[in-house]
């Protein structure tokens, strides 16, 4: 029997069977789809006559496009079902597969072949889409370093497969660290203020470990309610300072914090980043990130942000007033410290509002949660989505398609609660893109969409609808809203589907522009039902939710800026040769712009996985960049409204689908904003939704 039928991880027919998949597979289908691809490559290498699309660019794409999403599979359930045996196999491969793309992009011959292409007579005559792909590859090579000189280029390729290493074992100490601890509560007393279904799920974990009382962990669902509801001040600074130590040199209270400080890995590759920018004739690596994105330079992207903490500053002072002097009167603590905060601005909320997180958390169960997203899609963009059947790595994994007018669109994996071997946070990643394929046949296609909620508890035996606070559904709809614009492509060419060649500081624009219908009376009224009497969340919640939208969005926004410039700067002036350590860039930025200042001990560096770990290397500007462009987007639908038509205008989604949505990455994000709004971007949308217009 052939290898491709003993391996699932071969088996491109349909979906990934997740059923059959173990890391047995991984190295034997690795080995298996780098050799054809370097068969292509060498195929391609050769001489030819005339360069063509059919008989250049769409082999290449065939072969590695397999290997892109076989990797893909591996690199999803490594962060979904860590386990050991994967973890190794991936770390085995993944210098394998780094070598190769690294290889890809550095070769002189494929290179020429693009820019023959691009200079050739045939190109004007492209459709737009592979027009853009030309453009991005002959960028992307130069990028790769295909015009280095040979001792340059290896060092290059040593720099990714360095890189890739570090970058994987910063995010294992992370993961490893945030699995490790485990905080027991004997005595249910301590616990005063915690709702009962957060001391239901820590009674469940204990039980789970076979001991008594209540065990919590750094799992967001688990810890942030500590902090926000426990009235034990000890108890919260006990739960912050592990969380904000994990994976660092602070880590005390882990059983191996030696073994998970990510401190020499956040150096290394702030070093390894700087040498390949200097390789390639930058003075900087943002300046090497910003290449491909719509920010022209990183001066831009800082004015931009200092500008925008220049605006936000005014108001989160007075949100810190407010709080301080609430903290002091009402709970007794003159000295409010950074684990006090999400408590005293719980009880704030709660006093200047009458309604609590809790409270409101009552009326979104699951169920309905996903009923409402559904619906809203649904009306907007004139698709329907039903349950599918798939093989999934979890049996809380579910799985369903979009279609229009009969015809399949789409499919997505639905990921949603947290736990142990499961990455923290929430992505949308794809499972393949939609392209045609050279026997004609359009490839929908399929995304995975992941988060890390809690899970329904089981009381009495029974499994109870798992609750989602209001910001776990803003973060499911923002998820979702990058599934659309992979899902509900038009584009048929793979490399601009999609997602595919956006500009990242404008990937987030569809899904921040989803957040909105979470705060829409015409969306919320579908997707409610209180988890004992079914009753729909009373209008006058939601109208103390909709004054409460903003409390504190100025704090908030200088928070995000505040992440994004260390990011910038760690990119683009820090010289880690003069002595200056990533913590002194972090206090610099905080001394001019934060009106916060954490403990000395805090090290959320040491966890802040988009920049050391994900793709937002001197791009973490991009949520605040992006939100820009869907304020705007969403103030269409604002606009719509006003003139009678409701905030769920189907004329302003077609638009949006056709605009934005649809052409992907086919052609500049600005364009296809512009296209939509008829005008380009203004920051008074962002500034009027935050509570912070002049």
């Amino acid at each position: 029997m052939t290898i491709e039928a003993n391996n699932p991880l071969l088996d491109f027919s349909g979906l990934p069977r997740f059923d059959a998949i173990t890391h047995e597979h991984v190295t034997p289908a690795i080995d298996t789809l780098l050799e054809r691809c370097r068969a292509v490559v060498a195929q391609l290498e050769a001489p030819a006559g005339q360069v063509s699309w059919d008989n250049f660019v769409a082999p290449l794409e065939n072969a590695t496009e397999l290997l892109g999403r076989a990797w893909g599979i591996v690199s999803h359930l490594n962060n979904v079902v860590d386990t050991p045996e994967l973890r190794a196999t991936y770390n085995d491969n993944q210098p394998k597969v780094t070598e190769f793309w690294t290889a890809l992009a550095q070769n002189e011959a494929l290179f020429a072949k693009y820019k023959a292409l691009q200079s050739g007579p045939d190109f004007a005559g492209l459709a737009p889409a592979r027009r853009r792909i030309i453009d991005n590859a002959v960028r992307d090579f130069r990028m790769g370093g295909a015009e280095l000189p040979a001792d340059k280029k290896e060092r290059f390729a040593d720099i990714q497969e360095e890189h890739a290493a570090t970058s994987t074992r910063f995010s294992e100490n992370v993961l490893d660290a945030t699995n490790d601890y485990k905080l027991l509560i004997a005595d249910e007393a301590e616990l005063a203020g915690l709702p009962d279904d957060v001391k239901q799920a820590a009674r469940a974990a204990a039980e789970k470990d076979n001991k008594a009382g209540y065990e919590f962990s750094l799992h967001f669902p688990s810890y942030f309610p500590i902090l926000q509801f426990a009235d034990s001040r000890a108890l919260r600074e006990t739960i912050y300072r592990a969380n904000a130590t994990k994976a660092s040199d602070q880590a005390e209270v882990f059983s191996e914090p030696d073994k998970w400080d990510n401190t020499q890995n956040i150096a290394t590759l702030l070093k390894l980043r700087d040498e390949e920018a200097k390789l390639l004739g930058y003075k900087n690596f943002a300046e090497v990130s910003l290449v491909p994105k719509m920010a022209k330079d990183p001066e831009q992207v800082i004015s931009f942000l200092e500008d925008l903490a220049k605006r936000a500053r005014p108001f989160a002072e007075q949100d810190l007033a407010e709080l301080r002097s609430f903290a002091r009167e009402e709970l007794g603590l003159d000295d409010l410290q950074s684990w006090d905060l999400p408590y005293a601005s719980e009880k704030l909320q709660e006093r200047r509002y009458a309604f609590s997180a809790q409270e409101v958390k009552q009326y979104f169960p699951e169920h309905k949660v996903i009923d409402g997203l559904f619906r809203l899609v649904q009306s907007l963009f004139n698709v329907s989505i039903a349950p599918d059947t798939a093989p999934v790595w979890h049996k809380d994994v579910r799985f369903f398609r979009i279609e229009r007018d009969g015809k399949l669109v789409g499919q997505f994996y639905l990921d949603l609660y947290a736990r142990a071997g499961k990455s923290g946070g929430a992505w949308m990643d794809d499972a393949r893109g939609r392209r045609i394929e050279t026997s004609g046949a359009l490839q929908t296609p399929v995304a995975y969409l992941t988060c890390n909620f809690t899970e329904p508890a089981v009381t009495d035996g029974k499994v109870q609808p798992a609750l989602f606070t209001h910001d776990e559904v803003i973060t499911l709809f923002h998820e979702f809203g990058h599934g659309l614009h992979h899902m509900l492509t038009q584009v048929d060419e793979i490399g601009v589907s999609g997602i595919s060649g956006v500009e990242w500081d404008a990937v987030e624009l569809p899904s921040q522009f989803m957040e909105n219908f979470c705060w829409e009376w015409e969306v919320l009224e579908h997707m409610t039902a209180h988890v004992s009497t079914g009753e729909p969340l009373p209008r006058a919640l939601y109208d103390k939710m909709l004054a409460a939208k903003n409390f504190q969005s100025g704090l908030q926004t200088l928070r995000q800026v505040e992440f994004s410039l260390l990011d910038m700067h760690l990119h683009y002036d820090f010289d880690q040769a003069s002595g200056k350590t990533v913590q002194q860039v972090i206090n610099e930025v905080r001394g001019k712009f934060a009106v916060i200042i954490p403990p000395a001990f805090n090290r959320f560096q040491h966890s802040f996985g988009h920049i050391f770990a994900g793709g937002y290397a001197a791009g973490y500007y991009s949520y605040k960049w992006a939100e820009v462009l869907s304020a705007d987007a969403y103030a269409a639908f604002e606009e719509a409204a006003a003139l009678g038509g409701g905030a769920l205008s189907t004329e302003t989604g077609k638009r949006f689908q056709q605009e934005i949505l649809a052409v992907g990455g086919s052609r500049p994000a600005l364009e296809s904003f512009t296209a939509f709004r008829g005008r380009e971007p203004s920051i008074d949308a962002l500034l009027r939704h935050s509570g912070m217009a002049a």
